[in-house]
């Protein structure tokens, strides 16, 4: 009797123990999370502020704005943006410095990923990002439209994003797309180079 007695406690003092050690595992990884989290975010606010140089991004007035005399829209926005050319919805996957994907541009939201709505039009491209900072591209900062793969960390397959190349203050950006239907990839590449193609041909006379 005794010695059931003497195993019975020993067994309850081994699964205390093995609970206790438990615990621990589960307070250490925890810890060890919200220190990888905490690095992640100070290199995030980091990056941001090494990125301080760049300007503030377009963005295109609203349609009230000339009716209640909020002033003149930026240099190089056009009052009219013309007709639509083409129009996508998606998601926006990051931006990076131009031709190297892994060097994130975080500064003024562009390092949030989100949902987009792409549109097209003579005056440039309109980037809406529900959540996020919009965003305007003026066409005469258009440089290069390709399909890619990957940016910003993100690998998707071969032709799965539409890259945007463009220029802003001094520096050349890439800015990854992908529409939900990514078939329209093709025809985004060949209307925005064409675009561009056709300023430098009418700059060139």
């Amino acid at each position: 009797m005794t010695s059931a007695l003497l195993l019975a406690a020993e067994k309850e003092s081994a699964q205390v123990t093995d609970w206790s050690a438990r615990a621990g595992w589960v307070v250490g990884l925890g810890l060890f999370v919200a220190l990888v989290y905490w690095l992640m975010r100070e290199g995030w606010k980091w990056r941001g502020t090494l990125q301080g140089d760049l300007p503030e991004l377009p963005a295109r007035p609203s349609p009230t704005t000339a009716l209640d005399g909020g002033g003149e829209p930026p240099p190089g926005m056009p009052d009219e943006p013309g007709p639509v050319r083409l129009s996508m919805s998606g998601r926006y996957h990051g931006s990076t410095t131009a031709g190297q994907w892994l060097d994130r541009i975080v500064a003024h939201g562009l390092g949030a990923r989100s949902r987009v709505e792409l549109t097209l039009t003579d005056a440039g491209l309109d980037v809406v990002r529900p959540g996020a900072s919009d965003f305007f591209i003026p066409a005469d900062a258009l440089r290069e439209a390709l399909l890619g793969k990957g940016i910003a960390g993100k690998v998707l397959t071969e032709g799965g994003l539409l890259v945007v190349t463009w220029a802003h203050g001094d520096r050349l950006i890439d800015s990854g797309f992908r529409s939900d239907h990514a078939a329209e990839h093709g025809a985004w590449v060949d209307a925005i180079n064409s675009m561009i193609k056709n300023d430098t041909t009418e700059g060139a006379r």
